[in-house]
């Protein structure tokens, strides 16, 4: 039988890690032994992430995981460069790239929806996105991979969710036309599209949602987990994860 995989030694760059999925993740990847680089833009957040990383592994590993924090904006591409000048001073490559970083927007239909907040959406998930692939594709090796998270906005559409919804529908293009790129060099690209997922960002729009009829953000982690775990002759292209309880 073939030895059980795991992601000791792997290096993964997680964005927005500092809450909700993008810490679960974290964590998830943490526990099979990967090196990990997180970043967000509020410094304390990261900061306080950093420390409930440390310890929720505490005893279950020999050794303190390898954790870089950066705090990044990856909407700024001065702010990119400077993570992966940092990242490049303690690892020579990545294993994994998480995208995972964004943000919406409080409900308003197109008509009434400020130019600033269309582009600070925009900007933060689809360029933002762009922008930490551009930067760490010479960092992977055949056999790496990048997660984009995209969520279900990536196929449907919300009334008063133009500027999400938009940018969503790009990242998958974005990801789809990564995939062919990447195939020749052997670096897998998955879409990560999960349904209603209990995290901070309802709080912009739909502060009463049903958080019990949601997905907990451990159950995304582990699907990714699950599709980083895969032998490296196979993949995963698309993830779609529902609730069962369905939509909302």
């Amino acid at each position: 039988m073939a030895a059980p995989r795991n992601l000791a030694g792997k290096v993964a760059l997680i964005t927005g890690a500092s809450r909700g999925i993008g810490l679960a993740v974290a964590k998830a990847l943490a526990r099979e032994g990967a090196k990990l680089v997180i970043t967000g833009r509020d410094q304390k957040a990261l900061q306080a992430a950093e420390r409930a990383l440390k310890q929720a592994l505490r005893g279950k590993r020999a050794l303190a995981p390898r954790i870089l924090s950066c705090t990044t904006d990856v909407r700024e591409p001065k702010s990119v460069q400077a993570l992966f000048a940092d990242i490049k001073k303690d690892f020579p490559r990545l294993d994994i790239l998480i995208n995972n970083a964004g943000i919406s927007h409080a409900m308003a239909e197109v008509e009434r929806l400020p130019i600033q907040i269309w582009r600070e959406v925009i900007e933060t998930d689809l360029t933002g996105m762009f922008l930490v692939t551009q930067g760490a594709l010479p960092l992977l090796r055949r056999g790496g991979t990048i997660v984009n998270n995209l969520s279900m906005a990536a196929t449907h559409v919300f009334a008063g969710q133009s500027a999400y919804c938009a940018a969503k529908h790009g990242a998958l293009g974005f990801t789809r036309t990564l995939r062919e790129e990447l195939r020749p060099r052997g670096i897998r690209v998955i879409a990560l599209m999960p349904g209603a997922t209990d995290t901070a960002i309802w709080n912009q729009f739909w502060p009463e949602a049903p958080r019990q009829r949601m997905l907990r953000p451990e159950t995304v982690a582990q699907a990714i987990l699950d599709a980083l775990l895969l032998p490296p002759e196979s993949t995963v292209e698309e993830i779609t994860l529902m609730p069962t309880a369905g939509a909302l």
